[in-house]
């Protein structure tokens, strides 16, 4: 009975693949929507996804500040800052950070690349916990090159190329994705405005859910209750991005989401049309609504945001169906 059960699993699984093959017009499936969530992208697309609205310069983390962001955390300390309360700092002071596009359990960093430039994994080698901190909390994860990073409380840290000096917390919020490290290993937000989505309200958001907006009525939004757009100059069928290269640094991808962590998002997949994820040609995988890619705005800083709306004549904050909200017939 047992052999037989897992055989009709394995029956259902292959034709559950052969649906998402079909879906979109896509020539090759994703095969493990169905237990990716946002954090499951691959590695390459840390910056893209999230670093975007802070593209480092080409001497963003060279000679003196490279040696600065790449040394020992040593004992780690927590520091109470103005705008964000307590946040996790090295041993010089500077603000550790965490990546929402990381997972924590298990810990993975999908940050290397550009991403790893502008935000500098932290050395697992040297560092302490902090006096009064747990230091059960400190851990380590193998990288992609084979590096061992720091975590916290299972979470990659970073440091952030712009911040220069002890204190600075000029990567909270940037993108959606970037927060500070509080002490609990929570993202850091105190309240202030640069959290951009720090709050309790988003952190208990699903992966993609909805909200409504008062001008353009039920939009879809992130994890980070930031608005979700897509472009009209991207193909439903077969589905393909035209948001390329230096397009991805304002409009960040958005990575798979797994469809039982979604409220209100039409994910049904029935061979025509799908909530199924895009194969792009840089590597990245991307989420999709209905066939149509799905990004965020470099330029929304906090939840609620819409300034992406419109823009160029050709980005839309999207529907739960798919549809292009506010776009003029």
């Amino acid at each position: 009975m047992k052999t037989s059960w897992r055989s009709a699993s394995l029956v259902a699984s292959a034709a559950a693949v052969l649906v998402l093959t079909t879906a979109c017009g896509q020539d090759k499936a994703d095969t493990s929507t169905g237990s990716q969530n946002v954090g499951a992208a691959p590695a390459a697309n840390g910056y893209g996804s999230a670093g975007a609205a802070a593209s480092p310069s080409t001497g963003a983390n060279t000679g003196a500040n490279a040696g600065a962001q790449t040394q020992s955390a040593g004992q780690l300390a927590v520091a109470d800052t103005d705008k964000l309360g307590e946040v996790v700092t090295d041993s010089a002071g500077m603000t550790l950070y965490r990546f929402d596009k990381d997972t924590a359990e298990p810990p993975k960093s999908n940050c290397d690349g550009d991403c790893a430039t502008a935000w500098p994994p932290v050395p697992a080698s040297g560092a302490t916990a902090p006096i009064g901190i747990d230091k059960t909390l400190l851990g380590e994860v193998t990288r992609t090159d084979g590096s061992k990073q720091l975590t916290y409380e299972g979470w990659p840290l970073y440091r952030f190329a712009k911040d220069t000096k002890a204190g600075d917390t000029n990567g909270q919020g940037v993108g959606g994705t970037w927060y500070a490290t509080a002490p609990d290993g929570k993202k850091a937000s105190g309240g202030g405005e640069a959290a951009a989505g720090g709050s309790a309200e988003a952190a208990d958001l699903p992966g993609l859910s909805t909200r409504n907006d008062p001008e353009l009525g039920e939009v879809v939004v992130d994890k980070n209750g930031m608005t979700v757009y897509r472009f009209e100059k991207d193909v439903p069928w077969p589905m393909k991005s035209n948001c390329v290269g230096e397009c991805l640094e304002k409009w960040p991808v958005v990575a798979p989401i797994d469809a039982a962590d979604t409220k209100g998002i039409d994910n049904k997949n029935d061979g025509r049309r799908g909530y199924v994820v895009n194969n792009r040609p840089d590597g990245l995988k991307q989420q999709s609504i209905d066939c149509w890619p799905l990004y965020t705005f470099a330029g929304d800083k906090k939840p609620g945001d819409t300034n992406g709306q419109g823009v160029g004549g050709t980005w839309y904050a999207i529907s739960p169906e798919g549809k292009p909200l506010g776009k003029p017939k």
